[in-house]
């Protein structure tokens, strides 16, 4: 639930930001994950800089340096901004400056009800929801199903679900 509040410690669940030197990696905090076969192994995520024991992260404090097998990085807070540059690309994305834009043009407020046809890869999405919340809504359409499904199971794991309906 990282997108929802901001906290100083990292939870088991959340999203954190890999920093490491002018290169940024989304990181699921878990400490176990399903390898190819199906099996539970423990969560390593490889790196330029040699290999981060996901577990480790758990209960350290956002912005913290984490030491890697050849190196060393940061965690980081996720925002709508550093989820946009580093999000799976499954569509075209729309970055910050664009976004910062068409916020500006809505004149969006906490409160506010949004219609966004085409939620693509959820980059505007995030952005929206952080500005309307917390008693506002986001209605977001797309017409390819695995991405719509794709998009609703990323606003439920980053804790900003109840925010946003996505409809196909």
């Amino acid at each position: 639930m990282s997108f929802r509040n901001y906290k100083d410690k990292i939870e088991e669940g959340d999203t954190a930001i890999l920093y490491l030197s002018n290169n940024l990696y989304a990181i699921d905090v878990r400490p176990e994950m399903k390898n190819k076969k199906g099996e539970i192994v423990e969560n390593v995520y490889q790196t330029p800089f040699g290999a981060l024991k996901v577990r480790t992260l758990i209960g350290a404090n956002y912005g913290s340096r984490v030491e890697l097998s050849k190196g060393w990085g940061h965690v980081i807070q996720p925002t709508p901004e550093l989820w946009s540059l580093t999000l799976p690309h499954r569509t075209q994305i729309i970055y910050t400056p664009d976004i910062s834009m068409i916020l500006l043009q809505l004149d969006l407020v906490p409160g506010s009800i949004v219609i966004e046809a085409g939620t693509g890869s959820g980059s505007l999405t995030h952005a929206l929801i952080r500005r309307v919340r917390p008693h506002g809504h986001v209605h977001t359409f797309d017409f390819h199903e695995h991405r719509s499904k794709v998009a609703q199971e990323e606003f439920q794991e980053h804790g900003i679900g109840d925010f946003v309906t996505v409809s196909r």
